[in-house]
């Protein structure tokens, strides 16, 4: 076991960290395939708001508020997870909760979706031991665009049926990272608290 980067914080720090478990998408040309998918679903003229590129990742488990002292304890309990690195491909399109009422669209998860379910469900009793809330249901997906009203919503729902088996390429997922979520007007900064990499 090894850590592979310390990370960024402060222990002084007195308020509550919006934060996240996740893997970072470092594939530059998988993330200009995401980029120029987003560009096209602007065409449909729906009502969206795309996040950043630089902001993609595939959430494992949000915590919510946590605090400092709290940064520690998650990290020690992801420093228990068991995995190898693997590769995992990123294929097709699709929306949440459903297409009659599309509030997210995301590039689905093929290959290395079993392993991302199973670092969750290594974490999720562990974490609920620390104090955080249960969650059960787990998606392995990658959120590109928030649907802010029914503007276009059919021309939405008909371009992701027309990708439904898009492939936007592979990653090595190897680090499991900590984030801290900044929001503000200018949308979401996210910094990395912690990271390990088995």
């Amino acid at each position: 076991m090894r850590e592979c980067y310390k990370g960024i914080f402060e222990s002084k720090m007195s308020e509550q960290i919006r934060s996240f478990i996740a893997f970072d998408i470092q594939n530059e040309n998988l993330i200009n395939r995401i980029a120029s998918v987003q560009k096209l679903l602007m065409q449909t003229n729906a009502d969206l708001k795309l996040v950043a590129p630089k902001n993609i990742h595939i959430t494992i488990r949000f915590l919510g508020l946590i605090s400092p002292e709290m940064v520690d304890k998650v990290y020690e309990v992801m420093k228990k997870v068991k995995f190898v690195p693997f590769n995992i491909q990123l294929q097709g399109l699709g929306v949440f909760p459903t297409v009659n009422y599309p509030r997210v669209v995301w590039a689905g998860i093929t290959l290395g979706a079993a392993q991302l379910r199973s670092i969750f469900e290594q974490l999720e009793p562990m974490l609920h031991d620390l104090g955080l809330a249960p969650e059960p249901e787990f998606n392995a997906h990658l959120t590109i665009a928030r649907v802010s009203s029914g503007a276009n919503k059919q021309r939405l729902v008909d371009f992701v049926t027309r990708h439904q088996e898009y492939e936007f390429g592979n990653i090595k997922a190897n680090c499991l990272r900590l984030k801290r979520s900044q929001l503000s007007a200018m949308g979401p900064t996210y910094t990395t608290l912690k990271e390990y990499s088995p």
